[in-house]
């Protein structure tokens, strides 16, 4: 199963929709633009609680890579 991560290479606020991308290899900006559309369609707050909340939770890639060495 896929993680979802955060890409602080491509990043532009968190890395959250660049790190979507990555995984679904898909340009970063496809998903950037369908979270402001979201989030403006949702009436803000909805949206940027979610992109607050997934910025707390979400590890970074490299920190993700890390636990996998670990865990392994």
């Amino acid at each position: 199963m896929k993680k979802i991560y955060r890409l602080k290479s491509d990043k532009k606020i968190a890395g959250i929709c660049a790190g979507i991308a990555d995984i679904y290899s898909i340009d970063p900006m496809t998903v950037r633009i369908a979270v402001v559309f979201g989030t403006v369609a949702t009436g803000f707050w909805p949206g940027l609680i979610t992109y607050g909340v997934a910025w707390f939770l979400l590890p970074d890639k490299k920190e993700l890579e890390l636990e996998e060495k670990l865990d392994s």
